[in-house]
């Protein structure tokens, strides 16, 4: 079952975060079935000419730019819990990250895929992932350029759980519009 993209900020019909009296709470996940969850985040950064080509070519002062950039998010996605404060900790099984080079558009993709055995699943932890891999390519790269821009960081697609599987419908734009 594929879902596309809700046209409204949920995909429910309430915030889960919040109690009956409108308290913030952790979501009870005790009755939800271990199940394999998977999910997909992607973001990208923009840069100028030049801080693009030190980084393709390997030779910032600073070393492997992209390979650092993979560490920090691969290592951000297990403390996600330590910085969202309502996430659930979790047990990850699985954690890649990747990056693409895109010369014509002078930015790189991060794309992140986390995978987990559990009861909840771990979109945030995608998402984390990716932000602070780009965050470190802006860490390592700001002596250069500091007006990088990091945008369209989204949930691609996501499985298991109750809600099945769910996949991003690419033509949405990310903002509702009014």
């Amino acid at each position: 079952m594929t879902n596309k993209a809700p046209t409204s900020s949920t995909s429910g019909d309430e915030f889960t975060h919040f109690d009956a009296s409108g308290q913030a709470h952790m979501v009870d996940v005790g009755a939800k079935e271990n199940t394999h969850r998977v999910a997909v985040a992607r973001g990208k950064i923009r840069m100028q000419a030049q801080t693009f080509k030190m980084i393709a070519q390997g030779n910032s002062k600073k070393g492997d730019v992209l390979g650092i950039a993979r560490i920090a998010a691969i290592m951000a996605s297990k403390r996600t819990s330590d910085l969202i404060p309502l996430c659930h900790p979790l047990a990850l099984t699985r954690v890649t990250v990747d990056f693409e080079q895109d010369p014509e558009n002078l930015c790189i993709h991060c794309t992140a895929q986390v995978e987990t055995r559990g009861q909840t699943g771990v979109e945030m932890e995608a998402l984390t992932a990716v932000q602070v891999g780009l965050l470190t390519i802006y860490d390592m790269c700001k002596a250069v350029d500091r007006g990088m821009v990091m945008s369209d960081i989204r949930v691609m697609e996501k499985r298991g759980g109750k809600s099945g599987e769910w996949v991003a419908d690419i033509d949405a734009p990310t903002i509702p519009t009014r």
